[in-house]
């Protein structure tokens, strides 16, 4: 049993190593971090035996998951292979650092740059999701930052397993293995202690359940961007085309509906209600349907949803139906409910299409496209490192870019301030 004492002094050494750490990859090459990039995708290919056996362990134990976290948990050949090819995008990006983002002369002939640069040492605390991970080091790594990795308890075998791939490609790269370290205890104090740290982490993301995340923001003095819940709706338009509609909400609510940005609720124009919502129901044999009034009453099978409905991420085949005015109503309705995190509106008319873009300001906003796309993965960023519903600094998935900031460089012949 550790004692509160041991525990705080091994976090802090822990840290303490990743910021050392941290200075040596801001001052690599971009060769050198993106040698290290493409030897960690080689070696979780080479070590995927190792990795599906320590999952199978972490599977055996997870005896009170609920279905969508299990999920989570779960790495098969093939996933893993994505683990390794999400790797190898980021290692293919662009160079970020030392990009320079603008530059002027003022008038008394300084040269003034925006220069990106790492942020230093990122704290990463995740629940139930592996290749967080794997994606979470490949990220840091691109944009020259160390991190500390806290995954949940019901993955620490897997993690343990994915984080010694991490290390072995570092090795390749003469990078240092502290720049990504795994804490080595699953209590959650150990999180509280390492959120402390406001000497050695720049910044904290934790990702996963509402709790983990109030948890973290109420015991951390580093800043926080928050991956918070996914409650995210598709609107289907009075102008939609219901063909598409219906593949639309299949697949933003079935394909993988333990996700965050899998849909939760459905918006369905009152002008074209009688006609969608009995062919919805037929699309949606296996997920059980939760209406409003008018909803239930152009449909009596459905269920009737309750105010808690509106708001809820359910993270399972249940979704809920609400019938609206017109495509403000829609938005206010999002507004009201919504997480920050995606919508989507499915429509044929252009207008009505931007001015949903303009009027709804979650993360992430799709015309006739499924929520499931709201995904680093999918929008170009190789991988993620989840996706923030926190406007400041970063807003949607974070990739790489999301993982720097600039400093100004100024260029002077002299001049001195009068």
């Amino acid at each position: 049993m550790t004692s509160s004492l041991e525990r705080q002094k091994l976090i802090r050494s822990v840290a303490e190593a990743a910021r050392a750490a941290s200075r040596i990859v801001a001052r690599a090459t971009e060769d050198q971090r993106n040698r290290a990039l493409l030897a960690i995708a080689d070696a979780i290919e080479a070590g995927s035996a190792d990795v599906l056996i320590a999952n199978a362990r972490d599977l055996a134990n997870a005896t009170d998951l609920a279905p969508a976290m299990l999920d989570r948990l779960r790495l098969d050949a093939a996933r893993i292979a994505k683990l390794a090819a999400a790797v190898r995008e980021v290692a293919a990006q662009p160079a970020l650092l030392g990009r320079i983002e603008g530059t002027e002369v003022r008038p008394n002939g300084l040269q003034v740059s925006r220069v990106r640069i790492p942020l230093g040492v990122i704290a990463m605390i995740y629940e139930a999701r592996p290749g967080v991970t794997t994606d979470a080091a490949a990220l840091c790594l691109k944009a020259g930052n160390a991190c500390i990795l806290r995954g949940g308890k019901e993955a620490f075998e897997t993690n343990r397993a994915l984080l010694r791939t991490v290390q072995a490609g570092l090795a390749v790269a003469d990078l240092p293995a502290e720049a990504v370290q795994l804490v080595p205890m699953t209590d959650r104090e150990a999180i509280a202690d390492l959120v402390k740290l406001e000497d050695l982490i720049d910044l904290a993301i934790p990702r996963g359940g509402e709790g983990l995340i109030r948890f973290v923001a109420e015991h951390a003095r580093v800043p926080v961007i928050k991956h918070y819940k996914g409650v995210c709706h598709v609107y289907v338009h009075a102008a939609a085309d219901l063909e598409i509609a219906l593949a639309i909400v299949r697949n933003a609510k079935v394909s993988r509906p333990g996700v965050c940005n899998a849909a939760e609720t459905v918006l369905i124009d009152r002008t074209i209600a009688a006609a969608f919502l009995p062919r919805m129901i037929e699309a949606l044999p296996e997920v059980e349907l939760r209406g409003d009034a008018e909803a239930c009453a152009l449909a009596p099978s459905l269920h009737a949803a309750t105010e808690e409905d509106w708001a809820a991420e359910y993270l399972d085949l249940v979704l809920a139906v609400k019938i609206v005015d017109d495509l403000p109503s829609a938005v206010a309705h999002i507004e009201r409910y919504g997480s920050s995190h995606t919508e989507a509106i499915v429509t044929t008319e252009r207008a009505s299409a931007e001015r949903f873009l303009h009027d709804v300001d979650s993360s992430t906003v799709l015309v006739n496209a499924s929520t499931r796309f709201a995904d680093g993965g999918e929008l170009g960023l190789g991988a993620e490192i989840g996706i923030s519903t926190t406007r400041i600094h970063a807003y949607g998935p974070m990739g790489a870019e999301g993982l720097t900031t600039t400093k100004f460089v100024v260029r002077g012949t002299g001049q001195i301030r009068s």
